[in-house]
């Protein structure tokens, strides 16, 4: 089972790490930044049909923005 309150810790951090904002994020994915701040506090989680995007949002993968558990995502550069 998932642990909504440490899977929003996991979005939060990669969050900001990244520099975005829950506005930003919310903007990417369609959503409102009231539904980011849901997910972020342990509320809700975000639908199925978001996770890939929401992952590559935050460079990383599925597995990981879940669980906190699998490789970090090799980051390439052009």
């Amino acid at each position: 089972m998932i642990d909504l309150e440490r899977l929003g810790l996991r979005i939060a951090s990669m969050r900001r790490a990244r520099g975005l904002t829950q506005g930003d994020v919310a903007l990417h994915m369609g959503v409102t930044p009231q539904a980011v701040s849901k997910w972020e506090r342990g509320q809700s989680c975000p639908d199925l049909v978001f996770l890939d995007d929401l992952a590559a949002l935050l460079d990383t993968d599925i597995d990981r923005l879940l669980t906190g558990k699998g490789p970090d995502r090799e980051r390439t550069t052009a």
